[in-house]
């Protein structure tokens, strides 16, 4: 593989010691969709799958800001699962809560995803990328990315920044607190 000029030697090296295989649970947030219709997940983890990484969890929660944000407390907490990707739930419908349910449980926010997932977006949809408040973050050593639902939107998402870095992220989110759970109390 031709080194990219853009990279430095740090990240070179850092991504060189990250794991190559992340286990993940993919859960999709919708009213509409069942397992067996949800384009977005199916490629969401299709995508995870064809990368190397393991996808531990798939499973589907409605729009209810209580379900939602039990039903991420549980996979932030489910040992095996090192990165929580959620699809859905994103946009400014009424019932679109994703951030509102499951902000409040990170630690730390990585605001470059959604900076950079807007940016990419833009690139492709134009101003329609306002609508998108994904985002990303972090509670212990456990990952979180929150995708929009449409398959372009994911595709975009995962291939230009999530796959590029997943390992390297999940090394750098590890570092220093083997296995840590838990940390400060939510915000309520």
């Amino acid at each position: 593989m031709p080194r990219d000029p853009s990279e430095s030697d740090s990240v070179r090296r850092h991504r060189h010691r990250a794991p190559r295989c992340v286990r993940c649970a993919v859960l999709t947030v919708s009213d509409t969709r069942s397992l067996e219709n949800d384009p977005g997940g199916s490629l969401l983890a299709g995508l995870l799958e064809e990368a190397g990484h393991e996808v531990v969890s798939r499973s589907l929660v409605r729009d209810e800001l209580e379900l939602l944000r039990e039903q991420v407390r549980k996979l932030l907490t489910e040992p095996r699962v090192q990165v929580v990707l959620l699809t859905g739930g994103t946009g400014l419908a009424p019932r679109d809560v994703t951030p509102e349910a499951v902000a409040p449980l990170l630690e730390r926010s990585l605001p470059g995803f959604g900076e950079l997932f807007r940016w990419l977006s833009y690139q492709e949809i134009g101003s329609a990328a306002l609508l998108s408040r994904a985002f990303a973050g972090s509670r212990g050593d456990k990952l979180l990315f929150a995708l929009p639902g449409s398959p372009a939107a994911i595709r975009t998402a995962l291939e230009k920044l999530v796959l590029p870095e997943l390992g390297h992220l999940v090394g750098e989110a590890g570092k220093g607190s083997p296995h840590r759970q838990g940390g400060p109390q939510e915000r309520r």
